[in-house]
C-alpha cells in the first residue's frame, strides 16, 4: 500500500510505503469502543458531590417521642425522606470511574482507527515543516498552502478543530506557530491515542518515516515484554 507524501508547500514530493502491521487492519468497532470509553472514563474526575445522613449538619435529637404521638416514628431529622436530610444514592466525588485497559488492546485499537482514517482518507503526509520564525502567520500560511490538496480543502477555513497535526520530535516553533489557530491541535507522535485520532476529522503525519517506524515498534515492544 503506497501514499503520497507532501512538503509544507501542498505539492506532492514522494511516496510512501506504508506498513501493513498499521494499516492494513480492518474496522474493529468493539475495540475501539472499548479502548475509547476506558480511556475517557480513566480521565474522568468525579465533582459532583451529595451528602448522605451521616454527614448532614444537625439531626442529632429524636424529632419526637418514639410513642403516644398519633404520628409516624422518626430518629432524625436528617432522614432522607426528611426535607433537608441527607441524599440516598446520589453522586459521589469519592467513586472511582477508571477502567483496566490492556496495553496491546490499546496499541491495537489505535493502529484500526489509523487504518480506517486512511480508508476514509483523512491522512495527510508531510514530509517535514520548517518554521524558521515562532509566528501564526507562518503557520496560516502553510494550512492555506495544505488546503488546497485534494480532499483537504476546508483546513483553513474551518472555525472549529478539524485537525490534528502530529509531530515526530519536539518543535517548540512550530508549537507556538500552531498555538493560536483554532484548526489544528498539535501533538507529538509518541502520545497520540485512539480518543485523539478518532476526535479530528483530519490527521497530518509529518517525517512520516520515523514517525511509522516509532507507531510500528509500539506493538513490538508491547510483544517482547
Amino acid at each position: 500500500m503506497e501514499t503520497k507524501v507532501y512538503n509544507q508547500k501542498g505539492k506532492e514530493v514522494s511516496t510512501l510505503s506504508l506498513p501493513e502491521s498499521i494499516f492494513g487492519e480492518k474496522w474493529n468497532a468493539d475495540l475501539v469502543h472499548q479502548v475509547v470509553v476506558s480511556m475517557e472514563a480513566n480521565k474522568r474526575t468525579p465533582i459532583a458531590h451529595t451528602k448522605d445522613r451521616s454527614e448532614v449538619a444537625g439531626g442529632g435529637k429524636k424529632p419526637w417521642k418514639q410513642k403516644g404521638t398519633g404520628r409516624a416514628r422518626h430518629g432524625s431529622s436528617r432522614s432522607p425522606i426528611w426535607v433537608g436530610g441527607g441524599v440516598t444514592h446520589g453522586p459521589r466525588n469519592d467513586k472511582d470511574y477508571s477502567k483496566k485497559i490492556n496495553k496491546k488492546m490499546r496499541v491495537k485499537a489505535l493502529y484500526v482507527a489509523l487504518a480506517e482514517k486512511m480508508r476514509h482518507g483523512e491522512v495527510l503526509f508531510v514530509d517535514t515543516l520548517d518554521i524558521a520564525e515562532t509566528k501564526t502567520k507562518n503557520a496560516h500560511t502553510v494550512l492555506q498552502a495544505l488546503s488546497s490538496i485534494k480532499g483537504f480543502d476546508r483546513l483553513a477555513s474551518a472555525k472549529k478543530t478539524m485537525a490534528h497535526l502530529v509531530l515526530d520530535t519536539k518543535n517548540d516553533t512550530v508549537e507556538k506557530s500552531f498555538r493560536n489557530l483554532p484548526q489544528v491541535a498539535v501533538d507529538l507522535v509518541k502520545d497520540i491515542n485512539p480518543v485523539d485520532v478518532l476526535r479530528y476529522k483530519y490527521l497530518i503525519i509529518t517525517n512520516p518515516t520515523a514517525s511509522l517506524a516509532f507507531l510500528e515498534s509500539r506493538m513490538a515492544t508491547k510483544k517482547r515484554a
